[in-house]
C-alpha cells in the first residue's frame, strides 16, 4: 500500500497545487462569490467519486490481464477474446491502439505542468523570484531525464515516504481550513453542482475542463495496478489518498469562503508565512515523484507497444537486477525530455499549460469506458441491462468531460491532440507494415519439408548455429542466405522462435518447447510475456534446465535483415509504405533487441519490396 502510495498516485496527487485554482478562473469567481465555491467543490467530490472511485477502482480494474491493467493489457485482453478476424475486432483493438497514444501524450505533459505549478510557489515567497521559475524548472526537467539511465528503482526508494507525507500534509492544511468554515462542507451536496451550471449556463463546459484537471492521473491506478496488485491500490485510495484530495479541496474553499481579498494561489495560501518555503519544498520534491512516475509508467508502454507490434523495435534496459519493473528506454527518454522541455518553454506557465492538460487524457478515459463495456459484456457475461445501467453513467460523465476539454482545444489543446494523432499513425503505419511484411515472406518463404533437401546439398561443419525467426513451420530467411552464399550446415542446429504472448508475463517453467525436426536440428520455442524483455540468452539458460546441453558462447547466432524498400505508389498507401521502410531501417538490431552475444552473430540481408 506503501508502495502504491508512492508511485500511483502521485499524478492525481498532486493536482491540488493547480485543479482548484483553474477551475475558479473558469467560473469566473470573484471574492466572497460562495455559490461558486460550493459549486466547484461539489463538481470536484463527485467527479473523484464516479471517475476514481467507481469507475476504475470498482469496476475497470476488474479486466486484468493475469494481473497487469492499463489500456494497451486491455487491447490485449480484447484481441485474446476476438482475435482481429472481424472487421469490427479489428476496429475496437484500433480504438485501444488511438487510446494508448492519448495516454503517451498525457504523460509529456504531466512533467511539465507538475513542476512549474510547484516551483510557482517561489513567487510566493518573493516577488522577484518570478524570473527564476523557467530556469529552475527546466533545471529539475533535466535532472530528472538524466537519473533514468541510472536506474529509477534507486529513486522509487524514496517516493513512499515523501508521498506519504504529502498527503498527510494536504489533510492537515485542508482541516485546519475546514475548522474555520465548516459550512463548505454542504459542497458534498450535488444540488450546489447543478446550481452553478444554472447560474452559468454558457461557461459550463469551460468548468468542467477546469474540474478535470481534479482525476487526471486516474488512468495510472489501472496502468500500475500489476506492480503492487488491486488490493493495496485501492486501500491506498480508500484509506489515505481519497480523504486527503477531498480535505484539502474542501480546505482551499474553506480559506476562499472566509477571505474578502483576492487569493492568487489558495493552495499556498493555506500554509502560514513562516512555513511556506518548507510546503514549496515539499510540492517540487511530490510534483518530481508524479513526473517520474509518469516516465516509468511511459517507458512500459513503449516496451508493451513494441511487444505488441505497435513500434519499431527500440533498446531497452533493465535497470535493476531484481525486479522487472524498472526499465530505461533511451529512445523514448530522449523523446519525452525534447517534449516536455518544449511544453515548458513554449507555455511558459502551470496556467498556460491547464489550457492543455487533460484534453488527450479524457480519450483515454472515453476508451477504456468503452472497451470495459465490451469486456463485462463478453468476458464477465453480464447482461445487457446491467451493462448498460453502469457503463451507460460512466459514458455520460466521460462525455462531458470530453465536451469540456474540447473548449481547451483552440488554447492549446490541440498540441497534444496533435502529437497523440501522429503517435497513432505511426503506431498502425507500423503494425499495417508488419502485417504487409509478413504477409511477403510467407509468399516467398520455403516450407520447413524442403529442410531435408537444403541441407543435403551443404557441406556439413562442426560447432552450433542458433537462427531466428519469426514463423515455426518455415526455413529461416537467414538459413537460406547461408546456404546460398556459404553452402555450409553446422552440425546442430537451433531454429528459434520468440513467441510474444497476449500475457504479461509467461511462465518460466513453461519457456521453451523443444522438439527434433531432423537429425541434429531442433525447434526452439520461446515464450515471454508483452511486459517481459525477450532474451535469447534466457532462452538458452531455459533450454539447459531441460536438460538440453547449449551455451551462447559456444554459438554462431544467425539473423535475417530484412531491407525493406517502398514501391512507388500514390496516395496513403504510398506514403505509408515508405514511413514504414523509414522506420523498419531505423529499428534497433534484433541482436540487441534479443540480447544476443553481438560478437557470435552474422546478419544476412534479404531485399523486400512492398
Amino acid at each position: 500500500m506503501l508502495g502504491a502510495i508512492g508511485v500511483v498516485y502521485g499524478d492525481i496527487g498532486t493536482s491540488p497545487l493547480y485543479a482548484f485554482k483553474e477551475s475558479l478562473g473558469a467560473a469566473g469567481f470573484t471574492p466572497g462569490d460562495a455559490s461558486t465555491v460550493l459549486g466547484l467543490l461539489s463538481l470536484v467530490f463527485w467527479s473523484l467519486a464516479l471517475v476514481v472511485s467507481v469507475k476504475y477502482l470498482a469496476v475497470i480494474m476488474r479486466a486484468d490481464n493475469a494481473g497487469e491493467g492499463g489500456i494497451l493489457s486491455l487491447v490485449a485482453l480484447v484481441q485474446q477474446r476476438f482475435g482481429t478476424a472481424e472487421p469490427w475486432a479489428r476496429r475496437a483493438v484500433a480504438f485501444g491502439v488511438l487510446g494508448a497514444a492519448l495516454f503517451y501524450c498525457d504523460a509529456l505533459i504531466t512533467p511539465a505542468i507538475s513542476v512549474l505549478s510547484a516551483v510557482e510557489g517561489l513567487s510566493l515567497l518573493d516577488s522577484g523570484f518570478e524570473r527564476a521559475v523557467l530556469p529552475v524548472t527546466l533545471g529539475i526537467i533535466v535532472a530528472l531525464f538524466m537519473i533514468q539511465r541510472r536506474g529509477t528503482e534507486r529513486v522509487a526508494r524514496l517516493f513512499a515516504p515523501i508521498m506519504f507525507l504529502w498527503f498527510l500534509v494536504l489533510a492537515v492544511l485542508g482541516v485546519l481550513q475546514i475548522l474555520e468554515a465548516p459550512s463548505v462542507l454542504k459542497a458534498v451536496n450535488p444540488w450546489y453542482a447543478v446550481q452553478l451550471f444554472v447560474a452559468h449556463p454558457g461557461l459550463s463546459f469551460v468548468i468542467l475542463g477546469a474540474v478535470f484537471l481534479a482525476v487526471t492521473g486516474a488512468e495510472a491506478l489501472y496502468a500500475d495496478m500489476g506492480h503492487f496488485g488491486k488490493r493495496p491500490v485501492r486501500l491506498a485510495w480508500l484509506v489515505l489518498v481519497w480523504p486527503a484530495l477531498v480535505l484539502n479541496y474542501f480546505g482551499q474553499g474553506a480559506l476562499l469562503l472566509t477571505s474578502s481579498a483576492p487569493i492568487a494561489n489558495p493552495f499556498y495560501a493555506l500554509a502560514p508565512q513562516s512555513l511556506l518555503p518548507a510546503l514549496v519544498l515539499l510540492s517540487t520534491a511530490a510534483t518530481v515523484i508524479a513526473s517520474q512516475a509518469t516516465i516509468s509508467g511511459a517507458f512500459s508502454v513503449t516496451r508493451e507497444a513494441v511487444q505488441l507490434d505497435l513500434l519499431p523495435r527500440v533498446r531497452v534496459l533493465q535497470t535493476s537486477d531484481t525486479a522487472p519493473g524498472p526499465l530505461d528506454v533511451p529512445a523514448a527518454n530522449l523523446f519525452m525530455f525534447g517534449a516536455v522541455v518544449m511544453f515548458v518553454v513554449g507555455f511558459g506557465s502551470s496556467s498556460a499549460l491547464s489550457a492543455a492538460y487533460g484534453a488527450s487524457v479524457v480519450g483515454t478515459m472515453l476508451v477504456t469506458t468503452l472497451l470495459g463495456a465490451l469486456v463485462a459484456r463478453s468476458l464477465w457475461t453480464w447482461s445487457w441491462a446491467r451493462v448498460g445501467a453502469l457503463f451507460g453513467l460512466l459514458l455520460l460523465v466521460d462525455l462531458a468531460f470530453v465536451a469540456g476539454n474540447l473548449t481547451k482545444i483552440a488554447d492549446g489543446g490541440w498540441v497534444p491532440l496533435a502529437l497523440a494523432a501522429l503517435m497513432f499513425a505511426m503506431f498502425i503505419t507500423w503494425r499495417d507494415g508488419r502485417q504487409a511484411l509478413r504477409a511477403e515472406l510467407e509468399h516467398r518463404a520455403v516450407s520447413a519439408k524442403k529442410l531435408p533437401e537444403l541441407l543435403a546439398k551443404a557441406l556439413p561443419v562442426p560447432g552450433t548455429a542458433v537462427y531466428l525467426i519469426s514463423h515455426a513451420g518455415f526455413v529461416p530467411t537467414a538459413m537460406l542466405r547461408n546456404f546460398e552464399h556459404n553452402k555450409v550446415r553446422h552440425e546442430r542446429i537451433l531454429i528459434l522462435h520468440i513467441e510474444i504472448q497476449r500475457v504479461p508475463r509467461a511462465d518460466p517453467a513453461c519457456r521453451v518447447a523443444i522438439s527434433e525436426i531432423e537429425p541434429g536440428v531442433f525447434d526452439v520455442r520461446a515464450r515471454f510475456g508483452f511486459m517481459e524483455t525477450p532474451d535469447v540468452g534466457e532462452a538458452l539458460r531455459a533450454a539447459r534446465r531441460q536438460g538440453f546441453d547449449v551455451f551462447a558462447g559456444d554459438s554462431s547466432f544467425f539473423l535475417g535483415w530484412h531491407l525493406v524498400r517502398a514501391r512507388p505508389r500514390p496516395g496513403i498507401a504510398g506514403i505509408k509504405s515508405r514511413a514504414f521502410a523509414f522506420l523498419q531501417r531505423r529499428s534497433a538490431q534484433a541482436a540487441e533487441f534479443f540480447n544476443m552475444p553481438t560478437r557470435g552473430v552474422v546478419v544476412l540481408a534479404t531485399e523486400i519490396e512492398l
